[in-house]
């Protein structure tokens, strides 16, 4: 017998030995890993368990060929040619399944997380796992094949420097973006001041938030501006502070003067949703004489906040009335001499 047809027989007798401890190992793993995610309520290791089941008969079949083809005496070029094809298969399929399981656990993480919006970044970053987990594979691939990596290495570097000056923005803006879902400045549906807008938030973008005004329209802006600037969160306001000052004419007697304090918190504490804090003499004007009333109302509720005020305002007009006490305008007295 010819060593072409040994060669062959021992080839032919590996690949049917390779297949046999393929189906093998493949029906030992299915009750092993099938017993193992039984004992679990998550549905991540059912769905690792199967990724892996399938996974073992190609990557099985792709060995067992590499192994029997090495007992063949095959030209350099075909043999090269072989190999190369055979590692792109076996690369494929454990690249795809180690992508399967990653993503897998990254969403089973993100689902865990009570927090929506740290929920909504983590999924956001599955392309960018799936991305780095092909470059690695490639490099290996490049590297296994005999490929020259330090032109290759070059290569990506100035291709590195010039994607991260052309996506220099839209990085800067995804990272804020995840700043902000960290941070938590503000979420979805809240309230905010910022740069003159005065906004609800309705989305929070990967690179840009989007905003609806208290006038109806759309505001985009970009979220370095929003990072960078500041915010004031309504939402987040546990209580409302409303500072008003009160000036009465200068004619007002004494009497009315230390009564006015006591007329301020009377009406405070006859309103519902208001807590008063102080009313004081705190100065003499340019035509009036001045009182600082200072309230709380226990709400972020700019509309109840608002209706409270209006019925303290009218209830004050009710009261200075019935105590003939005047309030001041703007008024300039002219002393003209006559010679």
């Amino acid at each position: 017998m010819s060593d072409s047809y040994k060669q062959l027989i021992t080839a032919c007798i590996t690949l049917i030995i390779g297949i046999i401890v393929t189906l093998i190992t493949r029906r030992v793993t299915i009750k092993v890993l099938g017993n193992l995610a039984k004992r679990t309520k998550s549905q991540t290791d059912d769905y690792i368990a199967n990724t892996i089941i399938e996974a073992i008969k190609p990557l099985g079949l792709i060995i067992s060929l590499i192994m029997a083809m090495g007992f063949i005496t095959l030209s350099k070029q075909v043999e090269y040619f072989f190999l190369v094809i055979t590692q792109l298969l076996l690369l494929l399929f454990l690249i795809r399944s180690i992508n399967k399981i990653v993503i897998s656990i990254v969403y089973s993480w993100a689902y865990r997380v009570d927090d929506r919006a740290i929920s909504t970044m983590i999924r956001s970053l599955c392309p960018m796992i799936r991305a780095i987990i092909w470059c690695i594979g490639v490099v290996i691939y490049l590297q296994n094949i005999g490929v020259q990596m330090a032109a290759i290495w070059a290569l990506l570097s100035a291709g590195g420097i010039g994607a991260g000056l052309a996506l220099k923005e839209p990085v800067q803006e995804f990272f804020e973006y995840i700043t902000i879902l960290l941070d938590k400045p503000f979420q979805d549906g809240q309230f905010i001041h910022i740069d003159n807008v005065w906004a609800t938030v309705e989305r929070v973008g990967v690179r840009s938030t989007r905003l609806r005004s208290v006038n109806g329209e759309v505001i985009v802006m970009s979220n370095s501006a929003l990072t960078n600037g500041v915010i004031s969160n309504y939402a987040e306001m546990r209580t409302r502070r409303l500072v008003h000052k009160i000036g009465v004419v200068y004619d007002t007697s004494l009497n009315n003067l230390k009564l006015i304090p006591t007329i301020m918190k009377e009406i405070i504490d006859s309103i519902d949703n208001a807590e008063y804090d102080r009313c004081h003499f705190v100065e003499f004007g340019s035509s009036s004489l001045d009182f600082e009333l200072v309230y709380y109302v226990p709400t972020n509720n700019y509309l109840l906040a608002m209706e409270v005020q209006q019925k303290i305002n009218l209830e004050i007009v009710r009261k200075f009335t019935n105590q003939n006490i005047e309030f001041a305008f703007p008024t300039q007295t002219l002393n003209v001499l006559n010679k």
